[in-house]
């Protein structure tokens, strides 16, 4: 029996993608990582004309070439996995640059079907299409669309129910220079025994000239009598030709993408409206980072650190717990358990209701709540884009790209995510920096967020913290560009309009990931909380904390603590919420509050990170940037300590 028709989703990011998958599945939808990798796959059932249909929603994908993780799970999905159709969804306003990938799937001979999303903007910039003229040249079908309000979605429904894969070929499409075409026969008769792959012989010949290694391998394995004669073909060329044959090949698309653009595509040229006023301002160095610290300023300081972590957080653990929770819980718990010892596992000091569950629910969940809203408008406006455009210059200097600043915002939220997301970085020198970076002064919502209300009611001492992070975050990234090996990796985004964002799209964006955070922590917590116990009876927490006592009084704080750094590296935001109790017993003035805040910060990233470390970079790799962070950020906050006193700073 013949399984469901098969039809795949791909296109570049900020197309539309997801919402089409939305419209065409409903709520019939798995999230599931690929084989392999720690990419997520959106796949889900739909009945299109009488017909069940498996849909697979790929990652971000702008070339059948792979740079980053995403785009080489979305190729191997395309070669690996038989399609019935594949839409390919391009942003109406960018064909010049999104049409390529719909020649390479032609050269690929998928079944392809073109949908124009975004026409409603495309048409207010001035752009119109004449889609019968496009599909014409083409010899597939244009369906425009507007995802977000389902137009279009009806006729696409009818397309995908009556398509026919085109009987042109894409070698009537498109040729390339006459010493590439003739290595291409070649390489296409050495191919023919071959029936693993699900697209075209030549499109496996275009990816051999680019020295695809992965295609290479599948190659490799699945005609080995010909790999040989195959790589002899491929070498010769790469040695006559004066320039990188990728270029050539990229050049010879890039053309065909414009002459067929031209022929259906008209654009009148209209005065600049406000966003795109905008748009250029958060892109201008000028007048961009302004604009960032405006957004960092009332999203982070006054929203999360003044409202959430003061107004909210107060509220949760002061009257809230302090005043009932916790009471009532003790009370309980006397009355249950009369051993002491076995009683504190629960309600004692460190006990799992009264500290894990208070520190998870009272000062986690509402500092991660805030954060996460804050980051679901600044992802549906399309500033982060912008940003990464207004950073690569300043990325260059510490080895990074834009691209970076995907993961360096995540990480905000969880570094131990935001490491595995370094794996869309397309060079190993570019990951392992990320990595360090991540690691060393990156903190996460829930640790960034205590630190804006330990240091909310303090302004100098708040930009004398940020100021030094930022410094060490640019220093070492600086340094690291310049140790370790590598090339600098080419940088480009693709920039959707500013947005107005859906509150119900930034809402629900909003909880799932609190859920997700939620379910992560709170175990965390609860657990964190009976290893303490279990450490304190043992007296091993007690050693490590004595052997921590040293290093602290070095930088200036008092011997408590020790405890507070003990507890970050089973969670930063662990020892954070450890310093909001010492600071909120009046334990530490300004001077050690902001030394406490800065040692805490670029201190040992958590298990769970440090761990994520070791697994995507490499057990050496992941100690030594644990062994230079230990050691690094206790010599910062000594450094700091001692300048500030030296000066007199008062905070």
């Amino acid at each position: 029996m013949r399984e469901s028709n098969k039809l795949i989703i791909v296109g570049s990011p900020n197309v539309g993608k997801s919402v089409l998958f939305n419209a065409l599945s409903g709520s019939y939808a798995t999230v599931s990582n690929y084989p392999g990798t720690t990419v997520e796959v959106l796949r889900g059932k739909a009945v299109i004309g009488a017909i069940e249909w498996d849909i697979v929603d790929t990652p971000g994908l702008y070339s059948f070439y792979p740079i980053s993780e995403e785009e080489r799970v979305a190729r191997q999905i395309l070669v690996n996995e038989r399609s019935d159709v594949v839409i390919h969804v391009v942003d109406a306003k960018n064909l010049e640059q999104l049409v390529p990938l719909t020649l390479q799937l032609l050269e690929a001979e998928l079944p392809t079907l073109l949908v124009l999303n975004i026409m409603d903007e495309a048409e207010k910039a001035g752009v119109r299409i004449d889609a019968a003229a496009l599909a014409e040249q083409l010899g597939i079908p244009v369906v425009p669309a507007v995802a977000t309000t389902g137009k279009g979605v009806a006729e696409l429904r009818t397309a995908i129910s009556c398509y026919a894969a085109p009987k042109a070929t894409s070698r009537n499409l498109l040729e390339y220079p006459e010493p590439i075409e003739k290595v291409l026969d070649e390489i296409t008769a050495l191919l023919a025994p071959m029936q693993s792959a699900h697209i075209s012989r030549r499109a496996l010949g275009l990816l051999l000239l680019k020295d695809d290694a992965e295609i290479m391998e599948m190659i490799r394995h699945s005609v080995p009598e010909a790999f040989g004669r195959i790589m002899a073909v491929v070498e010769t060329l790469w040695k006559s030709l004066p320039e990188p044959i990728e270029y050539r090949i990229a050049v010879r698309q890039k053309q065909e993408a414009c002459r067929l653009v031209s022929l259906a595509v008209a654009s009148e040229t209209r005065p600049s409206g406000f966003r795109e006023v905008l748009s250029r301002l958060m892109m201008n160095p000028l007048t961009g980072f302004p604009i960032m610290l405006c957004v960092l300023y009332l999203g982070l300081y006054k929203f999360v650190g003044e409202f959430g972590a003061g107004t909210v957080v107060n509220f949760l653990e002061g009257t809230v717990f302090e005043g009932y929770i916790n009471p009532f819980l003790i009370n309980i718990f006397t009355r249950i358990i009369p051993w002491a010892p076995l009683r504190g596992l629960f309600v004692g000091e460190f006990g799992m209701l009264t500290l894990g569950l208070r520190y998870a629910v009272a000062l986690i969940l509402p500092l991660v709540t805030f954060f996460f809203l804050v980051f679901a408008i600044i992802e549906d406006t399309g500033y982060l884009p912008r940003l990464a455009m207004l950073i690569d210059r300043t990325f260059k200097k510490i080895g990074l790209s834009g691209r970076a600043v995907i993961p360096m915002v995540l990480g905000l939220g969880c570094a131990t995510m935001a490491t595995m997301v370094t794996r869309t970085l397309p060079t190993k020198r570019e990951r392992v920096i990320a990595t360090l970076l991540l690691a060393l002064a990156v903190p996460c919502s829930a640790q960034l967020g205590v630190i804006l209300a330990l240091l909310a009611g303090r302004p100098r001492a708040m930009l004398i913290w940020a100021g030094l992070v930022g410094l060490v975050f640019l220093l070492v990234g600086y340094l690291a560009a310049r140790i370790l090996p590598g090339r600098q990796a080419s940088f480009y985004i693709e920039v959707p309009p500013l947005r107005m964002p859906k509150l119900s799209n930034v809402l629900m964006k909003t909880y799932t990931r609190v859920a997700w955070y939620f379910r992560e922590v709170l175990p965390l917590f609860l657990l964190a909380s009976a290893l303490i116990w279990l450490g304190q009876l043992t007296g091993l927490f007690d050693l490590l904390i004595a052997l921590l006592r040293k290093p602290v009084a070095l930088i200036g704080l008092p011997q408590e603590a020790a405890r507070i750094f003990l507890f970050g590296f089973f969670r930063r935001d662990y020892g954070a919420a450890g310093l909001y109790d010492l600071n909120k017993h009046g334990a530490l003035n300004g001077i050690q509050l902001v030394v406490a805040c800065v040692a805490l910060t670029l201190f040992l990233p958590c298990i769970a990170q440090l761990l994520m470390n070791v697994k995507e970079r490499g057990w050496k790799t992941g100690a030594a940037i644990s062994v230079f962070i230990l050691f690094f950020s206790f010599l910062v906050a000594y450094g700091v300590n001692l300048v500030l006193i030296a000066l007199g700073v008062s905070l």
